[in-house]
């Protein structure tokens, strides 16, 4: 990881101060880096020791980055990671195009890999997460979405990059058919755990733990899966404060969401289905050799159940 925080502090560089000084807002921040974290464990434990891993670790980290910038400003975002958003800190206009600056930069460094097989995955899966960012706007206070609709969005603007970095590192070290699609798998089932989880936590965690505002997705008008899961097994007033709470974006009744949320058990149901998305990550990790890098995607997934922010 090291190693990759060098490639990103070289490929920031721009002769726009702005540019660099935004970019550098949000990556020095902070965040999880699991994404370039699950590129090398995978590239590790399938025996690629290559340079090209610590560029594209820097790459998918780079992508990732420039949908927070994009996100942020389509949210209207203020808080991240304990801090100002950069839209806040600097503008809706500089957020944008600093997101844009980071998509272009890590498309000129995808080249350094000489490979049409590597372009193919990063291209496809900046593609399908552009088409999530679209549909899940699309979704907006729709309390009709269903289970379905939910997981359709998160698989393509959440677990797509977490599968693309995981297939990558199949990629770099030539691995058969079979492993690169057990790594893809691994990679996809880990994004949408970590999404679910994300999502229980908005009702259900600390604001200071997680950096983010108890209530903004619903803020949003977002029919995450703990309220989707509440509104199948409240009753109809229940039902009926957050069907009108996602079609308004209100959270005036906040309070009451989040009790309705907690007593109807509908958190119980959406870290079971966390946990069956963390489950199929293991299984898929145990197709591969077994080492220590292996052993730590394992760690990972069961981890991942635990987090708190």
């Amino acid at each position: 990881m090291r190693q990759v925080d060098a490639v990103i502090a070289r490929r920031l560089d721009s002769g726009v101060p702005l540019v660099g000084q935004v970019a550098r807002y949000i990556i020095d921040a902070g965040g999880k880096r699991l994404r370039p974290s699950l590129l090398l464990l995978v590239s590790a434990a399938l025996g690629a020791t290559g340079e090209q891993r610590f560029n594209l670790a820097a790459v998918v980290e780079f992508i990732h980055t420039a949908t927070l910038l994009h996100d942020d400003v389509v949210d209207a975002s203020t808080l991240r990671r304990g801090r100002a958003t950069a839209n806040e800190s600097f503008g809706n206009p500089a957020s944008v195009l600093v997101g844009d600056f980071l998509y272009s930069r890590a498309f000129q460094m995808m080249l350094d890999a000489n490979d049409m097989r590597i372009m193919q995955i990063l291209a496809d899966a900046t593609n399908v997460i552009a088409e999530g960012e679209v549909l899940q706007l699309m979704n907006m206070h729709d309390a009709s979405l269903d289970e379905a609709g939910y997981l359709r969005v998160i698989r393509s603007k959440t677990a797509k990059l977490f599968e693309a970095s995981a297939r990558l590192g199949a990629v770099l070290a030539k691995a058969p058919d079979e492993i690169e699609e057990a790594c893809a798998g691994y990679g996809r089932a880990l994004g949408t755990a970590f999404q679910v989880i994300d999502d229980v936590l908005d009702y259900d965690g600390d604001a200071h733990e997680m950096g983010k505002n108890i209530g903004d997705d619903l803020r949003e008008g977002k029919a995450t899966l703990p309220l989707i899961a509440a509104m199948q097994r409240g009753t109809a007033q229940q039902r009926d404060t957050i069907r009108h709470a996602i079609e308004h974006g209100a959270v005036d009744e906040l309070d009451a969401i989040v009790a309705i949320v907690r007593s109807t058990g509908a958190l119980d149901v959406t870290r079971a289905a966390a946990a069956a998305e963390a489950q199929t990550a293991i299984d898929c990790a145990m197709l591969l050799p077994r080492n220590e890098y292996a052993e730590g995607l394992v760690q990972l997934a069961a981890q991942l159940l635990q987090r708190r922010n």
